[in-house]
């Protein structure tokens, strides 16, 4: 008779995956943008990058206490960011650009007509900032002059993403001006 070790049940096997990406997700935390702090993760995230990760096998509770936990986290480090940005002297101005030491969001007004997404599309907004949409995220059908938007950095890394007052969708962009 051979003994082969029992297989882990459905159960343990989803609990110690939802360990590994939670303790995966803490490790990341130093990364993470003041944004953040005010949104939720599921917010934040897409419904296939939740899924992807586990999250939506998480009950409600789960979800609000992962949330509370990742709010005050992110306030902390939010805190400590912010007191060194202040010490370096950092260029408001430069948000988004490449080696930009703020990471406060951008919120504004495009000049002139909205006609949608669509990849390489220009908006330039009443600041003066010029961003490009550098994925292929589309919005079709939309026409609207000088719409509110809001810009806003990714949790981790580098990207900036726009959104239009009234729409779900948000594109990824990069500032070129």
């Amino acid at each position: 008779m051979r003994l082969t070790r029992p297989r882990p049940t459905p159960f343990k096997s989803t609990l110690r995956n939802a360990s590994l990406r939670l303790l995966a997700l803490a490790a990341l935390l130093p990364l993470a943008g003041a944004s953040f702090a005010q949104q939720k993760i599921e917010q934040q995230m897409s419904y296939e990058q939740f899924k992807a990760a586990g999250l939506d096998r998480l009950s409600p509770e789960q979800l609000a206490n992962l949330n509370d936990w990742l709010d005050g986290k992110l306030k902390v480090e939010t805190a400590k960011a912010a007191e060194t940005a202040k010490q370096s002297g950092g260029d408001e101005d430069r948000r988004g650009l490449f080696l930009a030491t703020s990471r406060e969001p951008v919120d504004g007004t495009i000049t002139g007509n909205f006609t949608g997404f669509g990849k390489g599309r220009s908006f330039t907004l009443d600041n003066g900032q010029v961003w490009q949409q550098i994925d292929d995220v589309s919005l079709t059908g939309v026409k609207d002059a000088n719409p509110k938007v809001k810009i806003t950095p990714s949790v981790i890394g580098s990207a900036w993403y726009l959104s239009i007052e009234g729409f779900n969708a948000r594109a990824k962009v990069q500032r070129v001006k």
